[in-house]
């Protein structure tokens, strides 16, 4: 089918100005078309993907990636994790507990997951993983019961650092005569962290020791390992391999997995659900650009008939003939799709530049507008246009290849 002699031909079709001026505009639309479609693909997938890697960051790396929680306890958790380690996604584990919590101040009252935690442990896998860390999660020590807050927390209960608030737990109840009696103790404000999302608002720290005292269980005992992987949208996957990894301490129907998903999944699918519906919202346009090049082909068919009949009683091949209509649409896709890829690369690099030279804020705050281009997303932006529009030029070429000769110079 693409034969040279085929291909220069419809190079020349291509270059060559039409007789028809109907003709040239459709063209000139449909590789607008095709041209507007793959710019504002790459640009919105770019800041989709920013936005739901900023998400990514900001809350997974500060709530538990993955937890493997033990009923019957683990006797030696520092085998247990040497074991867990083993894994190609896991990069990090240590002792966890965690309680639903209500902090009281003399302000307010709010609603907090409480974690304890090992200061030094955190500290090591903060630079592995970027969680949340600051320095004040050095003055957490057992027995000392400080407690770090989020900003957005500490703000709620309208405390600062050095102030007292009352910790009451979910859990390590006891009941009196007068009904159940909560676990609680008063903690010092050590320190405060900022992590930009939502979490700055649902979650404190305390030392893990101080975490099991609250809760009324022994301080020194662990029976629950969080592990810190690699890539937390691996999470699913991992935590499938825990019980095989922990065969020869645990036993698999004492052990539960649970992990992100199960309190931010919803959020996380809703994003990936919006940069789904815009990708495809957007690829239509390439899809009707695609159909202008049907019509600009058909139409070029119409007015080559004579020609394609002369070249056919000259020896041409109807394959061949199908080859000089799939060039001339095909050069104008790739014309469209490679000033796309320019604008839209150009556009995404230089989006928050460009956002504040026209004074457009979209997050407001003066916040910029996170963008990363994912090389393979780009691969399928080409790839689908290429595919789109190589159909698309398969019908005229068709209906070209079957131009009778006889009947096509009758009248010349």
């Amino acid at each position: 089918m693409f034969s040279s002699s085929a291909f220069l031909i419809g190079f020349r079709y291509w270059r060559a100005r039409k007789a028809n001026a109907f003709a040239s505009f459709i063209t000139l639309f449909a590789v607008s078309g095709i041209f507007l479609g793959v710019a504002a693909l790459i640009v919105v997938t770019s800041v989709m993907n920013g936005l739901e890697g900023q998400l990514k960051e900001r809350i997974l790396g500060a709530v538990p990636q993955l937890v493997v929680e033990n009923r019957d306890g683990f006797s030696d958790w520092q085998q247990a994790a040497s074991m867990l380690k083993a894994d190609r996604d896991v990069i990090g584990v240590t002792p966890s507990t965690s309680t639903q919590a209500m902090l009281q101040s003399s302000a307010n009252i709010a609603a907090v997951q409480l974690n304890g935690v090992f200061p030094q442990t955190e500290a090591e896998l903060a630079a592995l993983t970027h969680t949340v860390y600051s320095s004040a999660f050095d003055a957490l020590e057992p027995g000392s019961y400080r407690i770090i807050l989020g900003t957005a927390l500490a703000s709620e209960l309208d405390v600062a650092v050095g102030d007292t608030i009352r910790v009451l737990s979910g859990e390590g109840v006891v009941y009196s005569p007068l009904g159940p009696v909560p676990s609680q103790r008063r903690f010092v404000v050590a320190g405060l962290f900022q992590m930009g999302s939502m979490v700055d608002a649902q979650l404190a720290f305390v030392h893990y020791e101080d975490a099991r005292r609250l809760m009324r269980k022994n301080p020194a005992g662990v029976d629950a390992l969080r592990l810190y992987l690699d890539d937390p949208f691996k999470a699913e996957t991992t935590g499938n391999r825990i019980p095989a990894l922990l065969a020869g301490v645990a036993s698999a129907d004492a052990l539960t997995v649970h992990d992100w998903r199960d309190s931010y999944g919803q959020r996380f699918g809703a994003v990936k659900m919006e940069k789904n519906m815009m990708s495809l919202m957007l690829s239509l346009i390439v899809a009707v650009a695609a159909f202008n090049i049907v019509s600009a082909l058909v139409m070029m068919v119409v007015d080559k008939t004579t020609d394609v009949a002369v070249l056919m009683t000259q020896g041409l091949k109807r394959a061949e003939v199908m080859g000089i209509f799939v060039v001339q649409g095909s050069l104008n896709a790739v014309l469209g799709l490679v000033l796309g890829l320019a604008a839209g690369l150009l556009l995404a690099l230089n989006l928050n530049t460009v956002l504040s030279a026209i004074g457009v804020s979209v997050l407001g705050g003066g916040q910029s507008l996170p963008v990363i281009v994912s090389g393979t997303q780009l691969g399928i932006i080409v790839l689908g246009t290429v595919i789109i529009t190589l159909l698309a030029t398969l019908y005229p070429a068709l209906k070209a290849s079957r131009v009778e000769p006889a009947q096509a110079l009758r009248y010349e």
